[in-house]
């Protein structure tokens, strides 16, 4: 008898074993980062925060009463296509509940349209072209946009560095770049200040030496540069060669290791607009960079503070909704107020874009990144 008991006992614990096992619930969140290609560096980043940003939310057991996170991660390869490509996947094959990324601006707006058809809500973490979120109510961002950095920049060359004179590097296939270039030559104008030259290049160029050669005969203060950080890096070790010595100035593109590793003595000086600082004492931000630097043995850049952002927004807003549903969860983002990110506080406007500060950074010799200030909206 005490052996039939104890048997039934051991069939009714597994039982409840396998049936806790089957009842464990999974909320699958696509990603789409560019961790290949021109600005590999970029998703590297945010793809290493937002897989960080998940193992925390599942080692306090997942997102109560809805279920652990699993991430589906596609790799876009910095291209266009290949975000359309990826976004139909996750969403029709893999059926995610929401997707985060891509990082840019062009390959945002290329797969956007298929998340907002198919009701799947998006967060880009750095994708700052206004026409991002212009795409549709399923479309969400976790940085400041271009009109913002593109006039915080202008500001600071004529009111504080009394820059007069500036020329102007857009690089006319990316929405970004162009965008950037134009609200930055707008907000200068608008301060007295001369935009003297315009040269425009492409993706994949190497060569900027007719660019810089017309620009040098203008004698500029500086140069804006519309752009990611190799091209930066490249018309900055050309740029010195031709004895131009003037600092290069720019927005949250500049923002890579790289930066410094392929352009060297010949970016430093440089300033631009960026979302976050690791400086900042803010206890959220030194409790996020001490975090990645124990897992990922270096400092987190911008991309990597708004991809964790980007994901936690995300998965706060899945707690909030109470469930795996895709409207549910957009309609909980677009309620987001006061949320605590590294990069600082988030509340979404109506248009689905966080109103936040931006910091201004120094390249220095060490090839480190100086805060110079921070200026709110």
């Amino acid at each position: 008898m005490v052996k039939k008991a104890v048997g039934l006992f051991l069939i009714l614990f597994l039982l409840g074993g396998l049936s806790a096992l089957a009842a464990e619930k999974v909320v699958k969140v696509g990603v789409v980062y560019e961790q290949t290609g021109n600005v590999a560096t970029f998703g590297q980043s945010a793809v290493n925060a937002t897989k960080m940003a998940a193992e925390e939310i599942n080692a306090k057991g997942g997102i109560k009463g809805v279920g652990r996170i699993e991430l589906v991660i596609e790799d876009n390869k910095s291209d266009a296509a290949e975000s359309a490509n990826a976004y139909n996947k996750l969403i029709f094959k893999d059926k995610v509940v929401g997707i985060l990324g891509p990082v840019t601006s062009t390959n945002t707006l290329a797969a956007g349209p298929i998340a907002q058809q198919a009701g799947i809500p998006v967060i880009t973490p750095t994708s700052t072209n206004p026409r991002v979120t212009q795409v549709g109510d399923y479309i969400f961002r976790a940085c400041f946009i271009d009109p913002f950095q593109g006039r915080v920049m202008a500001v600071f060359a004529a009111k504080e560095l009394k820059f007069k004179r500036v020329a102007v590097m857009p690089e006319v296939t990316s929405d970004y770049a162009m965008g950037l270039c134009q609200f930055f030559k707008e907000n200068f104008e608008k301060l007295g200040g001369k935009v003297v030259a315009e040269e425009k290049f492409s993706t994949g160029d190497q060569d900027f030496s007719a660019q810089l050669t017309k620009i040098k005969a203008t004698n500029p203060d500086a140069i804006y540069v519309g752009s990611y950080y190799n091209d930066v890096a490249l018309i900055s070790r050309q740029a010195r060669q031709l004895g131009i010595n003037v600092p290069l100035i720019g927005g949250d593109g500049f923002d890579s290791p790289k930066l410094f590793e392929i352009g060297k003595e010949a970016v430093v000086g440089h300033y631009f607009t960026n979302h976050y600082s690791p400086d900042d004492q803010d206890p959220v931000t030194q409790k996020f960079v001490k975090a990645y630097k124990a897992k990922y043995g270096q400092t987190p850049d911008a991309l990597a503070a708004l991809g964790y952002d980007a994901a936690n927004l995300l998965f706060d807003a899945i707690r909030r909704a109470g469930k795996a549903d895709p409207k549910a969860i957009r309609d909980a983002l677009a309620k987001t107020k006061g949320f605590k990110g590294v990069s600082g506080s988030i509340t979404f406007d109506e248009n689905r874009n966080p109103v936040k500060a931006a910091v201004i950074l120094q390249v220095q010799k060490d090839g480190s990144q100086k805060f110079v200030k921070k200026v709110q909206p």
